[in-house]
């Protein structure tokens, strides 16, 4: 990925959203070459000089000021997660030394398993920002079946949404699904530029999904901290679920996921059943995760056995 590129598209995609009647400006009426605002507009707005901020959006942040940033973020009117994706952009404009550049967490610890396998009444799962599946307790593995069943393995959400097209059944919402995935890997590309393995994650979701590829272009960053979820399930249809996602202080790069619904709806019956299923599937062969050593975690999906 082009860092500079990534500056450029991010602020000019921003910029193009905006009318000059939502930025408060005068509407001086007449064809207007450009869609949404005009470059000197922003820096009017900002309080910079026009060939500061034309040097920004060709995609030089090096040496930009906070104060500068803050500015730029509040004409361009961008959310919290956008403001914040403009300040790693910036951070990134400072090529990073070779001992400073950072991989995702690909394994947790024996305690993180622990921590899952304690929660027995909903789905609790741990991703690393690539959003690969790295460890689940029973309900979660339950719950995700389709998926860590799926010919794309390992097991990675992206992969799934965009690549399966069995997940267009599970995720009752799969428009939603799929721009919640492009926008936090776009997030996360922001954050860490230097990922190998996510560059080649994005580089192969876009060389084989139109779909994605589309999603990508739109620039859009997101954070997913908190909300609503719905699937089908294929043994225990509809589930309708709230989940909060949790990073680890200690473990920078990976979150925990925790799915639960209100107690008396449909959906709350739905996942007592999914835990009966559960239990049926993997039987005797135990949780098929965690050995108390701290070496990787695999999943076994489950309806398989190692």
């Amino acid at each position: 990925m082009d860092h500079r590129s990534e500056i450029r598209e991010f602020l000019s995609s921003r910029r193009a959203r905006i009318t000059p009647e939502q930025a408060g400006l005068p509407a001086y009426g007449g064809n207007r070459r450009v869609q949404g605002l005009r470059r000197e507009e922003v820096a009017l707005l900002a309080g910079v000089s026009i060939d500061y901020y034309v040097r920004m959006e060709r995609g030089n942040l090096g040496g930009v000021s906070e104060s500068v940033l803050n500015a730029v973020a509040r004409a361009l009117q961008l959310d919290e997660a956008e403001h914040t994706h403009l300040f790693e952009l910036a951070k990134g404009s400072t090529p990073a030394p070779p001992r400073q550049r950072w991989q995702a967490p690909k394994q947790v610890s024996a305690s993180m398993q622990q921590l899952l396998d304690a929660i027995t009444e909903a789905p609790a799962w741990i991703r690393n920002a690539r959003h690969d599946h790295l460890a689940s307790n029973s309900m979660a593995r339950a719950l995700y079946a389709p998926m860590m069943n799926s010919a794309e393995q390992p097991a990675n959400s992206a992969r799934f949404v965009y690549l399966d097209p069995a997940s267009k059944d599970f995720f009752t919402d799969w428009e939603r699904a799929a721009d919640d995935i492009a926008a936090m890997l776009r997030s996360e590309a922001g954050r860490n530029p230097h990922d190998k393995a996510l560059s080649d994650l994005i580089g192969e979701l876009s060389t084989r999904s139109e779909v994605f590829r589309q999603r990508w272009a739109k620039h859009n960053v997101r954070f997913h901290r908190t909300g609503f979820k719905r699937f089908h399930h294929p043994v225990v249809g509809d589930l309708e679920m709230n989940f909060e996602a949790m990073e680890f202080a200690s473990e920078p790069g990976l979150t925990l996921l925790v799915y639960t619904a209100a107690a008396g709806t449909p959906t709350a019956d739905a996942l007592k059943l999914l835990g009966s299923w559960a239990e049926t599937q993997e039987g005797d062969q135990g949780t098929g995760a965690g050995s108390g050593t701290e070496e990787t975690v695999t999943e076994t999906p489950l309806g398989k056995r190692p």
